[in-house]
């Protein structure tokens, strides 16, 4: 404590050191531990118990940074519980998929009630006390209900807190920087507001408190606890830096979220390594043990900070990171991970809660809980790797998404298309900028096409245009199955392009969900192309997938039963080939792979024929159907699609010197 303190709060120091501190680093120091390391180690893992901040220690013995003076930085914010916080993560879920996501969804529902701020590690327990000072001081008039005034702007949407409650609020954020700066060791500054857009809902903080410390150690700021609390307009944001075009969509969404759901409020104090600030976060997906000695080890679950300026030396498919777990730095591969949001990584480590039916003394103890952000409730003990990855699977649904292939060129120019575009001696050429660029070769020629076209111009650039939704929607495709067509080939290619997974995910081919041979003219299997022929062309089809139906079983001219039996089977083999938490598999197929790849998911029997013509007849290019299974209840449910549909206009040939003639 500094010289210049009151007896008071001397006693009160020696007291929490003595009852928490102390029981938690002491165990730490007769394992072994310096006091510096067992220090920064409580202080990552939320002061909860020895076994965490041992784990902790065990995980970075290799860890270059453990010895830096490096403090956390912290934050402090009011978060809704209840009924009010489940309206807003619904929103938050419609947002991300309706709108993409923005920068609202990195981090959990909350009001700002200070910039992130360091603080010594051994001086942490101070800053509990500091909060739970302050609640106690404005229990007694925190408001019942807090109102929430909706504000809608081109890149901002969110909830203002205006009048009496909103002082009272401010009151405590004063209040708490003021005691935390007593008992960590320094008298407050007068309360300021960085003006780092936050009236406009600008993301936390962002380190704008990190000027205070010297991380070579031997600065003085490094024993100053500044904290600013944030003293302007108090809001809750919803959605931040999106698109222009998304705001009204945005505005519907939010006007379902009613401030009047019921609402406990809890003041919750985070903590995050601020050396990761402006690093983008991935998660593991899956176990990976290194290859060569630059490599890290991945487990799922846990999270790997990227920085996107450092890449130079990783290849394509691989980046650098630093692992959280243990502080290493490494080569690992990307397909192995997703991106996390910015608040993943953050550590939870006390809670108060404004109840006045609550003893308010009672409020700290118990009160750590787990890392999950936005789960505001305390947890008695902390939880194992295990049940985390379980609760991880149980979030991720594994989902189907059966996508029609793009605009095929005879679509445009009939059925004499091929005659159109080949010379006399059998060579392509462009008739017109609607047709591709090229073909692929084939054996048996250019009159190979003739029964399996190709995708128009077009139809190109509808399927880059649906990769390019996806990817901005966020979803994650783990696998792709695609009719041996060729246009569905191509559609599944450019598609894969648009998500960067193109050398990632090899697609695998099932004869099962070709079209309704009776569809197809001639009285004999279409001449496909072979796997060879695929991957001669530059299409990275899996040569391994054994599928369910070979090519040589498609039969001319079969009966709908045998079409919707054999759909159906294929199916069932594509989903059981992957795993319970696959995320999405795309299958692409053709119009009516919509109907009959899905009902049988549903457990749907077949439509009448008759009715199942009519309907493929409305299916447009790219088309799509998604259906999320629901592991608890063993079904699966259509839900809408990640992404809209595409629709665009006819647009006729033209020739000019008619229309000059004519004139």
């Amino acid at each position: 404590m500094a010289a210049g303190e009151t007896q008071v709060y001397a006693k009160v120091n020696s007291k929490l050191k003595a009852r928490s501190a102390a029981s938690l680093l002491d165990p730490l120091l007769v394992m072994g531990f310096p006091a510096h390391t067992a220090l920064k180690a409580l202080a990552a893992t939320g002061r909860k118990t020895v076994e965490e901040a041992a784990d902790w220690l065990r995980c970075h013995c290799n860890d270059p940074s453990l010895d830096d003076p490096i403090p956390q930085e912290y934050g402090l914010f009011l978060c809704p519980t209840g009924s009010l916080l489940e309206k807003l993560q619904e929103f938050w879920r419609e947002s991300r998929r309706q709108c993409t996501k923005n920068r609202a969804h990195e981090v959990f529902p909350h009001i700002t009630l200070c910039d992130f701020f360091t603080c010594e590690d051994q001086k942490v327990e101070c800053l509990y006390e500091a909060l739970k000072r302050a609640g106690d001081k404005v229990l007694g008039s925190f408001p019942p209900a807090v109102p929430l005034v909706l504000h809608s702007s081109v890149s901002y949407l969110g909830f203002f807190v205006n009048d009496s409650p909103a002082d009272v609020i401010r009151e405590f954020a004063m209040a708490f920087a003021t005691e935390a700066a007593t008992l960590a060791g320094r008298q407050p500054q007068p309360a300021e507001h960085t003006g780092l857009g936050q009236e406009e809902g600008a993301p936390l903080g962002g380190g704008l408190c990190s000027p205070h410390l010297d991380t070579a150690g031997g600065s003085q700021g490094r024993k100053h606890c500044t904290v600013k609390p944030c003293t302007k307009q108090l809001h809750l944001t919803l959605a931040h830096k999106f698109y222009p075009h998304h705001q009204r969509t945005l505005e519907q969404l939010a006007r379902a979220v009613h401030p009047g759901h019921s609402c406990q409020w809890t003041a919750a104090l985070y903590s995050r390594d601020m050396r990761f600030v402006h690093y983008q976060t991935l998660r593991a997906l899956f176990q990976y043990k290194p290859q060569n000695v630059d490599e890290l080890t991945l487990n799922p679950g846990e999270y790997i900070f990227v920085d996107p300026t450092q890449q130079e030396e990783a290849s394509e498919g691989w980046a650098i990171g630093i692992s959280q777990r243990t502080g290493c730095r490494g080569f690992l591969p990307e397909n192995y991970t997703e991106r996390a949001s910015e608040c993943d990584t953050w550590v939870k480590h006390r809670t108060y809660t404004f109840s006045l039916a609550v003893d308010p003394n009672h409020r700290k103890d118990g009160e750590a809980s787990s890392r999950r952000n936005g789960e505001l409730l305390p947890l008695p003990r902390p939880r194992s790797a295990g049940s985390l990855q379980a609760l991880q699977a149980a979030i991720v649904r594994r989902s189907v998404l059966v996508v029609r292939h793009g605009e095929r060129v005879d679509q445009i120019f009939g059925k004499s298309w091929l005659q159109q575009c080949s010379t006399p001696d059998g060579k392509y050429y462009r008739p017109d900028l609607n047709f591709p660029c090229s073909l692929p070769r084939r054996s048996n020629g250019i009159k190979g096409f003739e029964n399996d076209p190709p995708l128009s111009s077009c139809g190109i650039f509808q399927s880059r245009t649906a990769g390019e939704a996806l990817l901005d929607s966020g979803v994650r495709i783990t696998s792709v199955f695609t009719s041996p067509a060729l246009r569905c080939v191509q559609t599944a290619k450019h598609i894969l392009e648009e998500l960067k997974l193109e050398r990632k995910i090899k697609m695998r081919v099932e004869p099962g969900i070709f079209e309704w041979t009776k569809w197809e003219t001639g009285k004999t299997t279409p001449a496909l192309m072979t796997l060879e022929e695929l991957k001669e062309a530059n299409f990275n089809v899996s040569t391994e997938y054994r599928p369910a139906f070979p090519i040589a079983s498609l039969l001319p001219a079969e009966s709908y039963d045998d079409y919707v039996h054999r759909c159906a089977v294929s199916v069932e083999q594509i989903v059981s080939s992957c795993p319970q938490d696959a995320g999405i598999i795309l299958i692409v197929g053709h119009g009516s792979a919509l109907d009959s790849c899905t009902r049988p998911l549903l457990r749907l029997p077949p439509r009448d024929c008759a009715d199942f013509a009519q309907l493929v007849r409305k299916i447009p290019s790219l088309g799509m159907c998604f259906c999320e299974e629901n592991k608890e209840e063993g079904k699966w449910a259509l839900v809408a699609p990640p992404v809209k549909t595409l629709t665009h206009g006819s647009n006729s040939a033209f020739n000019w010197r008619n229309w000059i003639l004519g004139n």
